[in-house]
């Protein structure tokens, strides 16, 4: 077993996967995502190998074609496109005696030279430490168990329980301090309902623009640079529609493909902007030839947070590379589906605000619920939603509600509390009253 370096930028590139060669198009995202960590690209390997070695994931040839490669560039480090096991991380760096990362440890690796405020730091942490956590038995010769024999039986297995136990107890101090932040954010929202502000949640591929068009809507001074995941820490500010109309703006971590699995547990709370939204801005680099499988991707994310739900309007960016002119397109309500425009030139964005208003003025319904006298739980929670216009009490003691809120909100808070759509009872004109009400 050797001892790894300290340091190492110089890296070959692994490109394959399980279903054979990756297209060109993820290789060369790949190879943007190895020069966003700081590495200085020596090499690249190929590997057309449709089944998975199961010692090295590629086959022992390719192995012996990397060994060359490392001698003849000096390199320190190998870079794996496709999601390499515990095992295979280690056989890989017993035979090449370099580092070997795969995607996942890659990006991680990114997340963690970006993250800046304190929640990002934890958030980034958590999911190094769930990923290292499966990993420790590689390239650590004082974690290595020692061969047998008189003399030489040491406590290389007691190393790897006493890590694995600190791991532990370090991930459970990160999960209560981010349940600490979870509670703050909810509070937030909750205020925010109350207030009746809606939020609207800056989604998009990474590199696609979303801090460029946030700077230009609120004066943030967010760090934009061009390059992935430029910025990681969740920036909310209010964003004036009108001189009566404001909304929040929620900027999130840029999507890339195949994400890992432990950054999205631990950016839970900075995604849940998206899930709890009122609306998703959905932002596409339009002169990016691969933006459909981007789309796709983005929208994979999303349906893993439960927030493929959520209304969206489409924003297209960048059109100023295309030479296209701003423009609208809307939906069979007439509310804006997508619009195009430059967040550099600021083309297009009083659109993409007349577009954001009328949306959300099409969102909010008003409906009718009648809950019995024991439920006074759910009757509060309406009024923590900020949802309750009018109240009636009957002679039971039930209660006859007039709300209003999105039909989102409504749905999320029938499955929640267990209810049916037969408390719903039939609507009557809540909208002409609460105006005639207003006036």
């Amino acid at each position: 077993m050797f001892e790894r370096p300290q340091s190492g930028e110089r890296a070959i590139l692994v490109h394959a996967s399980p279903d054979g060669l990756p297209e060109k198009s993820e290789r060369e995202e790949f190879a943007e995502l190895a020069i966003s960590a700081g590495a200085i690209i020596a090499a690249e390997l190929l590997s057309t190998r449709k089944r998975p070695d199961p010692r090295y994931f590629i086959g022992k040839g390719k192995v012996e074609d990397l060994k060359a490669l490392i001698q003849q560039n000096d390199a320190e480090l190998v870079i794996s496109c496709a999601s390499l096991s515990p095992s295979q991380e280690r056989n890989l760096e017993r035979e090449l005696k370099c580092r070997v990362l795969d995607r996942a440890g890659l990006i991680l690796d990114i997340f963690a030279q970006r993250a800046r405020s304190f929640e990002g730091k934890l958030q980034v942490e958590l999911a190094q430490l769930k990923h290292l956590s499966t990993r420790l038995v590689r390239g650590w010769t004082h974690l290595e168990r020692q061969k047998g024999g008189i003399g030489l039986r040491g406590p290389g297995e007691t190393q790897l329980e006493t890590d694995r136990r600190l791991i532990g107890n370090r991930i459970r101090q990160l999960n209560e301090r981010l349940e600490t932040v979870d509670t703050r954010r909810a509070m937030n929202r909750r205020n925010r309902m109350k207030a009746e502000t809606p939020t609207v949640a800056l989604v998009g591929y990474t590199n696609a623009g979303k801090s460029t068009l946030f700077n230009a809507l609120t004066d943030a001074g967010v760090y934009v640079q061009d390059q992935l995941f430029a910025t990681l820490d969740p920036t909310v500010r209010r964003l004036d529609l009108s001189d009566s109309e404001h909304v929040v703006l929620a900027d999130t971590v840029g999507f890339v493909r195949d994400l890992p699995h432990e950054l999205v547990a631990a950016f839970k709370s900075t995604l849940q902007e998206a899930r709890e939204a009122d609306l998703i801005l959905h932002l596409i680099d339009a002169s990016d030839p691969n933006r459909w499988q981007r789309v796709r991707q983005v929208n994979s994310v999303l349906k893993q947070l439960d927030a493929d739900q959520v209304p969206q309007i489409r924003v297209y960016n960048k059109i100023d590379k295309l030479d296209r002119k701003p423009r609208v397109t809307n939906n069979h309500e007439g509310g804006g589906r997508a619009v195009w425009l430059s967040a550099v030139s600021g083309e297009g964005l009083p659109m993409l605000k007349d577009a954001i208003a009328n949306r959300l003025r099409q969102k909010k319904t008003y409906r009718r619920i009648r809950l019995a006298a024991a439920q006074g739980r759910q009757r509060a929670k309406l009024f923590e939603l900020g949802a309750v216009l009018k109240e009636a009490i009957g002679e039971d003691g039930s209660w006859t509600l007039d709300l209003r809120l999105s039909e989102k909100d409504l749905r999320r808070f029938l499955k929640n509390e267990n209810l049916t759509d037969e408390q719903l009872e039939p609507t009557p004109d809540l909208a002409a009253a609460a105006t005639a009400a207003n006036e």
